[in-house]
C-alpha cells in the first residue's frame, strides 16, 4: 500500500455484533468491525464463513436480526439498498450490476438524479461530470460508448465511478480482481489508492491472499459466522491467515503432476474465431494445457468454439483422429467434451435447487414409465450420491443453489458436467472467487481426473496457478498464439512478459 494513503482516525463504518440466522441456522454470530477514513480493511474467509451475508446486511440486502451499524457516530436503519445508498454506503459486487445497452455515462449514473433542462437530460452535462469521475480513478476512456464494449477494468472502474457519483464514504469491493488481469490489478490498486487519499474507507473482499497483504492495511477473519481474527496486516502473515480461516493448517495446494501419454486426443489446426487467428494445437490423453494471456487475447473464445458454444470461422479440429466440427454445445457433449464456464451463477447454473441442478445433464437416465416421467426417487438419490462425492456444503440438495457460498456453486457446476462422463474438460477460471481449503479441492480433483485419462484445457488469469497445474501453457496475445512454455523452466515472469507478447 501507498504510504501516503494512511487513513486517519475518524470511524467512518461501525458494525456491532451483527446477527443473522435463516431457518433457525445462525450464519453471522454478534461481528464487529470498524473502517476509519482512508483505511483498506480485509474481510477473510472461507466460502460459507458469512463474508457475503456480512456484506448483504451492510448493502440494505438483508436486515441483521440484532446489531448495529453506524456511519461517523450516527446509529442507521439499512433495511433495503437504497438506504444504504442514502447512507454513503456503496457495494461493487463481483457479479457487476452493469446495464448492458446503457453508455458508460448512464451507467455511472444509474439509479442518481441527473441533471435536467426543461425535463430533458443534459447529456452534455452527464458524461463530462462521468469523465470527471473517472478522471478521479486515473480512468481516461469514452464515457459515450456502450458499456459492454468495454474491458474487464473499465467496468469495475464504471462501477467504482458510481460509488463516487453517490458520494460514498464506505465502499465494499467483493471479489473486485476475480476476473482482472495482473496488469489490470495495479490499474486497481491505484484506483483504491486514489479513494483512500479521499477519505474512502474500504471493506475489501478477496480469496487472493498475495493481493490483500498488498493493498489492505487491517484485516478481519470469520470463520462459520464468528470473528475468529483480526488485526494489522504488518503483524500477520498469510500462514496464520489461512491457519484463521480453516482452524487448521492446509497442506500443499498443488498436487504433483502425472506424466499424459503421448496419444493425442485433441488437435486443433489453424483455428479462427472472432478473435483467434490461426490457432495450432493438440492436447494428449492425461494432459492438463494451460491458456494464459490478458484479458481480451481470445483465451476463453477457444473454449467457446471447441466447446460447440461459438462457431469456428476457419480451421480444423479433431478428437482421436476423426473430425469434429460441433455445431452446439450437445454435439460437443455427445463427442465427449464439455465446458465448465467462467461466469457459473450466469452460465453454468439453472435457478432452483441443487438437486435439479445436479440431476440436469443426465435427466435421460432417471425416467420411468417408458422414458416420459423423472423419477423423483432416482433423482433424489442421484442429487445424493454426488453430493457427498463432491463434498457439497449446504443444508440439503433441496436448497436454492444461489444461496451456497461460490466454492460450493462451483462444485456443483463440476458435478453436473462430469456426469457426462467427458473425455475432454474445458475449464475456464476454475477458482474464480473460491477460498483456499477448495481450492485445493478442486487442484486435486483435476489433477485426479488426468491421471484416469482425462484431458483437460483450463483457462485462468492467475499465472501461478496455471504454471502449478499445466504440463504446458499456451500463451495468446492480440488473438494469436505467442509461445507454448513448459512450467517446469518457467517462472510466472517470463509468462506474463509472454503474455504481453515478448516471450524470453
Amino acid at each position: 500500500m501507498d504510504e501516503t494513503a494512511s487513513y486517519t482516525d475518524k470511524t467512518v463504518l461501525q458494525l456491532r455484533n451483527l446477527t443473522k440466522s435463516f431457518d433457525g441456522t445462525t450464519v453471522l454470530d454478534s461481528v464487529s468491525l470498524s473502517i476509519k477514513e482512508g483505511e483498506v480493511r480485509a474481510l477473510l474467509g472461507e466460502n460459507g464463513a458469512g463474508k457475503s451475508t456480512l456484506i448483504k446486511l451492510v448493502s440494505g440486502v438483508y436486515t441483521a436480526d440484532s446489531g448495529s451499524i453506524s456511519t461517523q457516530g450516527l446509529n442507521l436503519t439499512i433495511k433495503a439498498p437504497v438506504d444504504a445508498t442514502r447512507s454513503g454506503i456503496a457495494t461493487v459486487h463481483q457479479e457487476l450490476m452493469i446495464a448492458p445497452g446503457l453508455s458508460v455515462a448512464e451507467n455511472v449514473f444509474l439509479g442518481s438524479r441527473v441533471s435536467t433542462k426543461f425535463g430533458a437530460i443534459r447529456w452534455s452535462a452527464l458524461n463530462r461530470e462521468a469523465t470527471n469521475l473517472l478522471g478521479l480513478l486515473g480512468q481516461d476512456f469514452n464515457v459515450r460508448q456502450p458499456v459492454e464494449n468495454l474491458s474487464a477494468v473499465q467496468m469495475t472502474m464504471t462501477a467504482l465511478a458510481r460509488a463516487l457519483s453517490q458520494d460514498a464514504r464506505v465502499l465494499i469491493l467483493d471479489e473486485p480482481t476475480a476476473s482482472l488481469s495482473d496488469s489490470e490489478v495495479i490499474q486497481l490498486f491505484q484506483a483504491i489508492e486514489r479513494l483512500q487519499k479521499k477519505g474512502v474507507g474500504i471493506l475489501y473482499v478477496s480469496h487472493r491472499l498475495a493481493e490483500v497483504f498488498e493493498i489492505a492495511s487491517t484485516y478481519t477473519v470469520l470463520r462459520n459466522g464468528v470473528n475468529v481474527a483480526e488485526g494489522s496486516i504488518t503483524d500477520t502473515d498469510i500462514p496464520r491467515i489461512i491457519n484463521a480461516m480453516a482452524g487448521r493448517s492446509i497442506e500443499t495446494a498443488y498436487p504433483a503432476r502425472v506424466m499424459p501419454s503421448e496419444q493425442e486426443i485433441l488437435t486443433v489446426e489453424g483455428l479462427c474465431g472472432e478473435k483467434v487467428r490461426d490457432l495450432t494445437f493438440s492436447v494428449c490423453e492425461g494432459e492438463t494445457l494451460g491458456i494464459a494471456g490478458l484479458a481480451g487475447s481470445g483465451r476463453s473464445e477457444i473454449l467457446r468454439i471447441i466447446a460447440g458454444a461459438q462457431r469456428a470461422r476457419a480451421g480444423e479440429m479433431s478428437i482421436n483422429n476423426d473430425n469434429y466440427k460441433p455445431l452446439s454445445i450437445s454435439d460437443a457433449h455427445d463427442s465427449g467434451v464439455v465446458l465448465v464456464p467462467q461466469e457459473r451463477r450466469r452460465d453454468g447454473l439453472i435457478p432452483g435447487t441443487i438437486e435439479s441442478n445436479l440431476v440436469v445433464t443426465t435427466l435421460g437416465n432417471l425416467t420411468t414409465c417408458g422414458g416420459v416421467v423423472v423419477s423423483g426417487k432416482k433423482s433424489s438419490q442421484l442429487a445424493l450420491s454426488e453430493w457427498k462425492k463432491f463434498d457439497i456444503r449446504g443444508a440439503s440438495v433441496g436448497q436454492d443453489v444461489l444461496t451456497l457460498s461460490g466454492g460450493n456453486q462451483q462444485k456443483v457446476v463440476l458435478a453436473k458436467f462430469l456426469a457426462l462422463g467427458p473425455k475432454i474438460l474445458l475449464i475456464d477460471e476454475p477458482t474464480r472467487g473460491v477460498d483456499v481449503s477448495t481450492r485445493t479441492e478442486i487442484y486435486r480433483l483435476l489433477a485426479k481426473l488426468t491421471s484416469n485419462g482425462m484431458a483437460i484445457v483450463v483457462v485462468s488469469s492467475e499465472l501461478t496457478e496455471l504454471l502449478a497445474i499445466s504440463h504446458r501453457v499456451l500463451v495468446m496475445h492480440e488473438g494469436r498464439q505467442v509461445t507454448i512454455l513448459d512450467p517446469a523452466v518457467t517462472n510466472e515472469e517470463a509468462a506474463l512478459h509472454a503474455c504481453y507478447g515478448r516471450p524470453r
